[in-house]
């Protein structure tokens, strides 16, 4: 799964799942383009992992909510490497309430992130995408968005959404021989999951086949995987990658 000077966008990479993506693209050859909104110290720390392991990388700073500055973005990305092979949407945040207590704020707040950043980051780098040899979409949805989960209407909302996104511009894109996917991850070891009560932890793990919560190196192979040529054939697909949780 070699990505020699294929130019890929990793949208919220300073941390998690994807820094873990942004990490394992460079690895393996891919130019890669670190994306953040405020986090600029963990960004280019992500940078400089890339490059000591050899890697090409860039720190581009963009609110993946605000337009102009995603086609700024894109600009910069066009300019240092010529447009963009791969876009990765990961960008994503969470606002957990339960429903009755649930603003309207709270809700706009996650679907401005979660699918309005989609929509910006995706449409400001589709002409990119069309253009490339063998571009490749890959949104980053969640086991959430197909179970649903206590608290998370927002959030599971925004992602299941992103199932119907994916297949439909998978259809559009394909005449012009790029692919659309979605990695739809379980629940993964980050910060996040550490935040989430140990009793609530252990009622999670109960539910997972393999009895192990996923590592960020589980997601970001699959993520490689999608954005090499080996992957050519598919497209449109919602790749669980949960351990075996029923959805």
């Amino acid at each position: 799964m070699n990505l020699d000077n294929r130019t890929c966008v990793v949208t919220g990479s300073s941390r998690g799942i994807g820094r873990g993506i942004a990490e394992d693209l460079g690895a393996h050859g891919a130019n890669v383009v670190v994306n953040y909104r405020s986090s600029e110290g963990e960004a280019h720390d992500v940078v400089d992992a890339i490059e000591a392991d050899g890697g090409t990388a860039i720190a581009v700073q963009a609110d993946v909510c605000d337009k102009d500055e995603v086609e700024t973005m894109a600009d910069r990305v066009r300019d240092a490497f010529g447009g963009a092979d791969v876009l990765v949407n990961n960008a994503g945040i969470t606002v957990d309430k339960k429903f009755d207590e649930m603003t309207r704020d709270d809700w706009d707040a996650v679907m401005d992130v979660n699918l309005g950043g989609v929509f910006n980051c995706t449409h400001s780098f589709f002409d990119d995408l069309k253009d490339a040899d063998n571009g490749r979409l890959i949104n980053i949805s969640s086991v959430v968005g197909q179970q649903g989960n206590y608290g998370q209407a927002n959030y599971a909302t925004t992602k299941s959404g992103l199932f119907g996104f994916t297949r439909t511009v998978a259809l559009e894109l394909a005449r012009h021989n790029t692919t659309a996917n979605c990695v739809s991850p379980g629940f993964v070891q980050t910060d996040m999951l550490e935040k989430v009560p140990e009793r609530v932890q252990e009622k999670i793990l109960a539910r997972i086949p393999l009895d192990r919560f996923a590592t960020v190196e589980d997601i970001s192979g699959i993520v490689r995987f999608v954005a090499s040529e080996e992957s050519s054939y598919m497209t449109g697909q919602i790749l669980g990658v949960n351990g075996g949780m029923e959805w």
